[in-house]
């Protein structure tokens, strides 16, 4: 058996002769560097080429992009992502731009073997494994030293023991462990392994079961009822600070938009461990819904992050995205995960220090609602399907036609800063499935003060990338009060879009604050609450915080039109914290007093 266990070194970029066609490639890298430069924020949903799926056969629905289960790993500074089902990984060296790797691990689903699924991404040493889902004995564990290359090989041909939703974890002292589970029966399990035969040492122990007696959140059900299953726990991953192993773990259903991330903090790889009351990162509101099953992993800089899965499941339960937020650990190491905002711009890794909310760009959302206009219209699909925050509902036009165009009234002159424009699956070619390479979106987006003279705001005309959720930072921020959308070429189906969603300042005042914020805890389930406040009519949206603690408000839900909320998340043991925030398009008020419910 191979021992990888060679210390993890930094490796320089191999220069070997040059020659005129190396040069002028490299001029255009250089080129490229420096309009990426320009860029120093992105948005969620992750805007990768997503493969195309019918999982689990429901394909009279269509054909529909889907991936989950993220793991991000920084290997020799760059960024390496892996995800559930994509005949592949991705590589960046900045976390904006990820460059596709075809690399079938395993054959394809209709060879009668399983696809990466959930996969473990570990490194030992200078080498990254890769191992997929499985309960049975003769999935292969992978291992490179060089993934942006594509060499891979064999570390052992039959992993003994397999697990389902596996992480791989390296301790400080060498000692390599492995956790999985995903049911709604079984715990999440963890075990040492020999790090050069892969053998378990031992028998796996058992790290931690759901308690949705206790914890609102983790009861099963878009509205946490417990209706139809028990919630499932699964997707394990470790992190190590300061001396503690956080032990995070995915529930209660990857379909839901209460989809989320919980944390363990032990002070050993297995345990015992002691649940954090409220999940690590959990996002119920707004346009991406969803932060579960995922991974923490640290940027150049020393920062963390969390990605996780975001739910559409509308196609079927599994059509799912991808998003990444910023993580990090308080004065009192207590593991935090920062949604608030989360699909609106946020900053890129830079050397400023994460702190709770920080890395926000302070950009808001234009047109939330407001006047929309298109070219055609397919059905139901409505145009204000494109603006009404929900990446479920979309809008189609009759065709996928070069000249068809959708267009969004902001109410008044804005100073936008940023577009991002969310693509749909409709009408799907029924021959897409896995990696569709080649295919590519092209457009051209236009800005007016009027609606009658328009300017050129951005050229995709000769695009030739799949940009599913591409998402364009100005480099120079323009007044307009229009918007205005031309579709060149789609890749498939109709030209269809869930989010057209531009941001910037409004020009205005900011919110006032909210008034009249109370907490009614139920008596009957201190699980759940009911959260009420005055309207404004200034406001669009509101976000509410709460923690278990007054400076620990680290959880938060958006809320768009209505000023009521049914919280059926909290620990029932704890005593809770809130405080509420006014949102319109000119930027948010003061947060209310933190006030508390026993």
């Amino acid at each position: 058996m191979i021992d990888v266990s060679v210390p993890k070194p930094k490796h320089a970029l191999p220069f070997g002769g040059i020659q005129s066609s190396i040069l002028l490639l490299l001029s255009a890298c250089l080129l490229m560097a420096t309009s990426y430069a320009q860029q120093k924020t992105y948005c969620n949903p992750i805007n990768i080429d997503y493969g195309y799926t019918p999982i689990p056969n429901f394909s009279e629905w269509g054909r529909h992009r889907a991936t989950a289960d993220p793991v991000i790993v920084n290997y020799k500074g760059d960024y390496y992502l892996f995800s559930t089902n994509q005949w592949g990984y991705w590589w960046s060296s900045d976390m904006l731009h990820w460059n596709f790797i075809s690399k079938k691990f395993l054959r394809p689903w209709n060879s009668g073997y399983d696809e990466l699924c959930a996969p473990a991404v570990g490194i030992i040493g200078d080498t990254m494994l890769v191992f997929g889902s499985t309960y049975t004995t003769n999935f292969t564990i992978w291992m490179s030293t060089d993934p942006k290359a594509n060499e891979w090989k064999p570390l052992v041909d039959s992993f003994a023991i397999g697990g389902w939703d596996p992480d791989f974890f390296t301790d400080d002292d060498g000692k390599f462990y492995m956790y999985n589970g995903s049911s709604n029966r079984y715990p999440i399990y963890g075990i040492e392994l020999n790090r050069k035969t892969m053998q378990p040492i031992g028998t796996r122990k058992e790290m931690y079961f759901l308690e949705d007696w206790r914890y609102g959140w983790q009861r099963f059900g878009e509205h946490l009822d417990n209706t139809f299953l028990d919630p499932f726990i699964e997707g394990a991953w470790m992190t190590k600070h300061n001396g503690k192993y956080y032990l995070q773990y995915g529930a209660p259903g990857t379909e839901f938009s209460g989809y989320a991330d919980g944390v363990l903090v032990g002070s050993s790889p297995l345990g015992p461990f002691v649940p954090q009351s409220d999940p690590l990162s959990m996002k119920p509101g707004g346009f991406a819904r969803g932060a579960g099953h995922g991974s923490t992993y640290q940027d150049d800089y020393g920062n963390y992050w969390h990605i996780s899965t975001i739910t559409i499941a509308i196609k079927n339960n599994f059509e799912r995205r991808l998003g990444t937020w910023p993580a990090g650990f308080d004065k009192d190491e207590v593991m935090w995960c920062n949604t608030a905002f989360g699909d609106y711009p946020h900053y890129l890794p830079s050397s400023a220090k994460h702190e709770y909310g920080a890395g926000f760009s302070g950009w808001m959302l234009l047109n939330y609602k407001k006047p929309i206009r298109a070219s055609s219209t397919l059905g139901a699909y409505s145009p204000n399907n494109a603006n009404d925050e929900n990446i479920r509902t979309y809008w189609s036009a009759a065709s996928g036609n070069k000249g068809e165009w959708i267009e969004s009234d902001l109410g008044n002159i804005s100073t936008v800063n940023a577009v991002q424009i969310n693509y749909a699956d409709q009408d799907v070619d029924s021959n897409r499935l896995g990696k569709f390479n080649g295919q590519y979106h092209q457009y051209i987006l236009y800005y007016s003060p009027d609606g009658k003279k328009w300017k050129m705001l951005a050229d995709k005309s000769k695009n030739k990338t799949d940009v599913p959720h591409d998402y364009i930072e100005l480099a120079n921020p323009v007044q307009a009060r229009f918007i205005k959308l031309e579709n060149i070429h789609m890749p498939t189906g109709k030209f269809a879009l869930s989010g057209l969603r531009i941001f910037g300042n409004g020009n205005g005042a900011k919110p006032g604050a909210v008034q009249d914020f109370i907490v009614l805890r139920t008596e009957k389930d201190k699980r759940s609450a009911w959260l009420k406040w005055r309207p404004q009519t200034d406001a669009y949206a509101y976000n509410i915080y709460y923690g278990t603690a007054p400076d620990k408000l680290y959880n938060c839900i958006m809320v768009h039109d209505a000023n009521d909320y049914w919280l059926k998340t909290m620990d029932k043991l704890k005593t809770y914290y809130f405080s509420i925030e006014a949102i319109n398009e000119s930027g948010v008020s003061k947060r209310t007093k933190t006030i508390n419910a026993e």
